[in-house]
This record gives structure tokens, sequence and C-alpha cells, in this order.
């Protein structure tokens, strides 16, 4: 029950339910893309990761092996429990995140590199490069 936009490669196996694709877009092996997922056109979203709920990803992002999305965070050392309390993410276009990273509910804007292993924990609004946990701005693009 998933949209597929025009030229979808999916590399099997994988768990895709409830999400959306826009056209040109390459999912690799041993990726969960859980419901009300969008993804761009032009996204690429490399083996081994995992893009819970309420996640929207633009155009020509790329998603590196091993990345993870969390749309809960346990506030009160307790599970959300109800779905309608998941938080949203939003990723820019341009986006290129690095193998590993871990992305909170967060929103990223556009032309960002999250680099391998990066932890985003807040919003992030300038174009550039982060680094570390929690990530920081490394580099601006102008």
């Amino acid at each position: 029950n998933i949209k597929r936009g025009e030229n979808l490669s999916i590399v099997h196996p994988v768990n895709l339910y409830g999400c959306e694709f826009g056209k040109n877009c390459f999912v690799g092996p041993f990726v969960e893309i859980q419901n009300n997922v969008k993804i761009g056109d032009n996204t690429r979203v490399s083996s081994h990761t995992f893009i819970c709920s309420k996640v929207i990803i633009g155009n020509d992002c790329f998603i590196g092996h091993g990345v993870m999305f969390v749309n809960d965070l346990f506030k009160e050392n307790q599970r959300a429990g109800d779905k309608d309390k998941y938080l949203k993410t939003c990723i820019g276009n341009k986006v290129n995140i690095g193998s590993n990273a871990t992305i909170l509910p967060v929103n990223i804007c556009d032309n960002v590199t999250i680099a391998a292993g990066a932890v985003v924990t807040k919003d992030i609004s300038i174009s550039g490069s982060y680094i570390g946990n929690p990530a920081k701005l490394s580099k601006s693009y102008k």
C-alpha cells in the first residue's frame, strides 16, 4: 500500500508500508519505511535505514547506510503510546545524511550535510555541514 513515483527502484528485502515516493527514487535492502512518510523526487535511501512515521524528506536527498529517524522522545521515561503523539520530522531539499546518523524530530533546511554518526537533536536553519553529538555547524554554505 505504497504510492510509487515513476522509476522507483527497490532492492529487496524491505519493509515499506503506507509511505509515498516521488519520481526517480531508490531504496536499498534492509530498509524499513513506515506509514505517513513522504519522500521527494530523486532521493536515495541506502541500506539498513529506518524511517519512522511522520517523516517528510525533500527532493534530491541522500540518506546514508544505517540512518535512524526517531519520532518518540520517550518524555517522562515513557513511550508516547498513542501514534497521534508521535513527533514530525521535515528534511529539506538537497540534504545529505551520512551513515549511522540519528535524526530526532526536527526540521532541517535545504542544502545541508549531516556527517556520518552525527546526532541531530535540534532544528537546523542554516545551510552547511553539521558534525558531532549533538550535531553542530562546522561549515556554513554561502
